[in-house]
Parts: C-alpha cells; structure tokens; sequence
C-alpha cells in the first residue's frame, strides 16, 4: 500500500508520474490542511509526496481530487475509447490536436478540410503536425526536453 501526500513541496504532477500510479493497487492519500500534517507521519508512513503546481493552497483536498481524476481516467474501461489517451497532451511530449466537433462550420468557422475528407492517414498526418505545431508554438519548454 502506497501513501502519498498532497504537498506543495511535493514531486510535481506530471503525466508520466500518473501513468505510472494508475497502475498501482492501493494508494491512501493524504490532505493536510493550513499547515500541512505532522512531520512524524510524513517521515514514517508517507512513500511519496505529490504537487499539483507550484502554489499553495489552503489544504490537500483540491489536489488529491486532480491526482484522482488523472488516475481514473487511465484506468481500462473508464473512457469509451481507451486508444484515445495515447494522443493526450504531455503522453509523448507534445500537446494535443485542435478538436472539432459539429456542426462542420460554426459562425462562420469551418472544420478544416482535412477532416472532413475521410482519408484517416492524411487525418493522422495532419493531427501530428497540428501536435507539433501547437507544442511549438504553445510550450517551447516541451520541445526543448525532447
């Protein structure tokens, strides 16, 4: 069993760190509240410390609800398409696609062609340069880790 506590000097969140826990059987987490919880616990019972940002908060309770929701849906079965998750921001280092749904235009606004053309190896094409780009322009911080 796998304790964690929810701290602002914690290991920071990051998707790898979720992909990796999602895994895991059983994790008890911790909220502290103000002040945090006592250094006896932390140094005793907790295995690992998490961050969701470096900023503060007034308890552990907001960050162990986005450690939660970054694990579950990891978990098979809980989204409907399962394969969609390997083109999610930050899996592989870029940020995701832009997404259209429907109408195909909207004020104005069209879906780009592209998509609409049903040539799915075009579509896979298009969707990683828009990836690239959109890392590119967006978290150069990305791109210089890769």
């Amino acid at each position: 069993m796998r304790f964690i506590y929810l701290t602002a000097d914690g290991e920071r969140l990051t998707q790898p760190l979720a992909n990796a826990l999602s895994l895991s059987a059983n994790l008890v987490l911790l909220c502290g509240h103000y002040k945090g919880i006592d250094e006896r616990i932390r140094e005793r019972l907790i295995t690992r410390e998490i961050s969701i940002g470096d900023y503060v908060l007034t308890g552990g309770e907001l960050p162990a609800l986005v450690l939660i929701d970054a694990l579950v849906r990891l978990l098979p079965g809980v989204l409907h398409d399962g394969t969609s998750l390997l083109n999610d921001s930050f899996q592989d280092g870029l940020l995701d696609a832009p997404q259209y749904t429907r109408p195909a235009e909207f004020r104005e606004m069209r879906v780009p062609e592209v998509l609409l053309s049903g040539n799915h190896e075009v579509i896979e094409r298009w969707r990683q340069e828009q990836r690239e780009e959109r890392t590119r322009q967006r978290r150069t911080d990305m791109i210089n880790e890769h």
